[in-house]
């Protein structure tokens, strides 16, 4: 049995069993990692993965995974000892500036900068509810390179504002074509491949000494600077999810 929507999941639920298939992304608002464990224990497969979908909506959990391909000293705080911990790592290597990603927003919007670490540690602990969050030293000067990569399909541009530290698109960054070496798409497509991601966005950190670190990845998101439309890339992503299914 094959299930391609949330509604079908929902009305069958209690029917799936080993061999069966779900394609597409979980819509349970607070059930969703639930439900996707769930289904794992049952032996039903998940198209786009289990945990390229558990990544998708956490920016914590793809640094405990994907941290080799992210900037050093990129860390997860889940609570207040990690922090003092990172302290004294970043005092330590003269790290100054740093930035704080919140878990589960998008855009931008949970992105922040501040001057030192400390400041960070003072406004913590008035703010247990922001744990976990991800934390790493401020890059002063790097491009912002968003790649998709669906199947053979590769495109990348890159997103600048020259008024904003946060480069998306949507915050008022500009944008334009960048060429993607073998090199890149060989980096990306290994973390996407560890993550178990069958298409990806992925946001790099490239700098001027040519060294490229993985920012973010996600499923689906932001096209505003791409060739492609958006009705083309879904049907490349479909496309995948059905040839998965088929060799499954």
């Amino acid at each position: 049995m094959i299930i391609r929507s949330s509604k079908e999941l929902k009305a069958r639920y209690d029917d799936l069993g080993p061999g069966d298939i779900f394609l597409g992304m979980l819509t349970y608002k607070h059930l969703k990692q639930s439900v996707l464990i769930d289904l794992l224990e049952r032996g039903v497969l998940c198209f786009p993965s289990a945990l390229s979908q558990t990544l998708n909506r956490s920016k914590a959990a793809q640094v405990l995974v994907l941290k080799k391909w992210m900037l050093p000293h990129t860390f997860v705080i889940t609570r207040r000892a990690d922090l003092i911990n990172i302290i004294n790592e970043y005092n330590r290597r003269g790290i100054a500036s740093v930035i704080t990603k919140e878990d589960g927003l998008h855009c931008g919007y949970g992105i922040r900068k501040w001057d030192t670490i400390e400041t960070v540690y003072s406004f913590m602990a008035f703010s247990e509810s922001s744990y976990p969050f991800v934390i790493q030293p401020f890059l002063e000067k790097f491009t912002d390179v968003r790649v998709i990569i669906a199947g053979d399909y590769v495109e990348a541009y890159v997103r600048h504002n020259p008024n904003n530290f946060r480069m998306n698109i949507s915050m008022g960054g500009k944008n334009y074509t960048y060429a993607v070496d073998k090199d890149i798409e060989e980096f990306c497509r290994t973390a996407m491949a560890q993550g178990k991601f069958p298409y990806a966005h992925v946001d790099l950190q490239i700098t001027d000494n040519e060294k490229y670190f993985l920012s973010e990845i996600a499923l689906n998101g932001g096209i505003k600077g791409a060739r492609i439309s958006r009705k083309e890339l879904d049907q490349k992503k479909q496309n995948l999810l059905e040839n998965l299914a088929a060799n499954s």
